[in-house]
């Protein structure tokens, strides 16, 4: 089948799929009363004309040039809707199944008695089941949306390094990453209350690592004020994160794509943010010194370009006691930093979001689908005497100013907020 005729198709797929679980919800409707029945069946089909509607409109409209409201909300909803229908059709689809050969074997056992070959009704456990995986699933994400993706949670660590220098016993540390500007749909409101909650924390610096964008610079537009809120004693510094560098649109050049990145880097500049690119900085308190080396992106999951220069960032860092790397993706310290640079003491790092998706009660569960693809995703690990932080991130993934999913569940947003101590190292 053609590639150019296949978009073409899927609103007919999407109205079979649509039919197929409005079946579902007629057996478990059977027994309302007629007006009971019709309301529930005009809702229904009105929401999913919406969804087809929107679904075909796609197709001639790009979606970055909709409504930053409707890109941010109603679509992420329908969408939403839309998956979770399509897991309820799975039970409904063994319920046919079973119905199938429930039949063969009624007609195969009656088959000289016609008179009792009735018609065989939906199971109505699983029609219930299938309305159940859809509710259940579409109220969680739904929640995500509307009040998850600004539920700012602060997780606090305090770490213990025997050979930190005394001036920086009680550094405080506040960690944030993967904002992702444009998941906000222009209203900065949500981020400013975000960075209002990292000042109120009064942290001696602040670290940013990575994605600051989806795609294309113009997502800073309107933010500036927002950015500069951030500020610290001993400074603010930042990396770069695979979406920074805009490989995910198609530029008209190379030189567009350049003058992106180019102009990304001086939003950093102009924030006030120190922007760290394969490098390191001293950071002097009362006449001590320790290594604050920065990165780019180096990804070693899922093919992400390396633009990291490990060598680079670490050359000349050997004379420093205690050394701090700031390193987009998790997935570097692991294959990279671990084996090969053991002197570095912490590594702070942010890419994975925890999937936006997942459960977490301390103490007790921490899961996430990510973490089939990232070992360490969220929060903190430790291999012999080298540190990772993985920061959930405080926006939502997306293509410009279009989320995947605009929203979380189970995985608030994060602030980081690590305090280092002088003392036995931390277990």
């Amino acid at each position: 089948m053609s590639r150019n005729i296949f978009p073409f198709l899927l609103p007919l797929i999407v109205t079979l799929i649509e039919y197929y679980f409005f079946t579902g919800v007629q057996t478990i409707i059977k027994d309302y009363t007629p007006q009971r029945k019709f309301t529930i069946q005009l809702v229904y089909w009105i929401l999913s004309g919406i969804t087809i509607f929107v679904l075909t409109a796609t197709l001639f409209f790009p979606i970055q040039d909709w409504p930053a409201f409707f890109r941010a909300y109603i679509f992420s909803i329908l969408f939403v809707m839309f998956v979770c229908k399509l897991i309820g059709c799975t039970f409904l689809l063994v319920d046919d199944v079973l119905r199938l050969f429930r039949w063969g074997f009624q007609f195969a056992t009656t088959i000289n008695e016609p008179e009792k070959r009735e018609g065989i009704s939906r199971l109505k456990f699983l029609a219930y089941l299938s309305g159940t995986f859809f509710a259940v699933p579409f109220i969680s994400l739904f929640y995500g949306i509307v009040r998850g993706f600004s539920q700012y949670k602060t997780h606090t660590v305090k770490l213990n390094f025997p050979n930190l220098p005394e001036s920086f016993d009680g550094l405080k540390i506040v960690q944030i990453s993967d904002i992702h500007t444009g998941s906000f749909a222009d209203n900065t409101s949500y981020l400013s209350t975000a960075f209002d909650k990292v000042m109120e924390l009064k942290p001696d610096i602040i670290f940013f690592t990575g994605d600051l964008i989806n795609d294309n610079v113009r997502e800073t537009d309107g933010y500036l004020p927002i950015y500069q809120k951030l500020k610290a004693p001993m400074g603010v510094y930042s990396i770069l994160g695979n979406h920074d560098y805009g490989d995910y649109l198609e530029w008209e050049s190379p030189a567009h794509k350049k003058a992106n990145l180019d102009e990304l880097k001086k939003v950093h500049a102009e924030a006030g943010w120190r922007l760290l690119l394969n490098e390191h900085v001293a950071l002097e308190r009362n006449g001590q010194r320790i290594a604050l080396l920065g990165i780019e992106n180096w990804g070693g999951n899922l093919h992400f370009t390396k633009y990291g220069k490990m060598d680079d960032t670490y050359r000349g860092t050997h004379t420093y006691d205690f050394k701090i790397l700031l390193s987009h993706d998790p997935s570097h310290w692991n294959k990279m930093v671990k084996g090969n640079f053991k002197d570095i003491d912490l590594t702070f790092s942010g890419h994975t979001h925890g999937f936006q998706f997942g459960v977490e009660i301390p103490g007790w569960i921490k899961w996430s689908p990510v973490q089939y693809v990232y070992p360490q995703w969220a929060g903190l690990y430790k291999h012999d005497k080298q540190f990772l932080y993985v920061n959930r991130g405080l926006g939502c993934v997306g293509r410009e100013k279009v989320s995947a999913y605009k929203g979380r569940v189970g995985i608030w947003p994060e602030i980081t907020y690590i305090e280092l101590k002088k003392g036995e190292l931390s277990a």
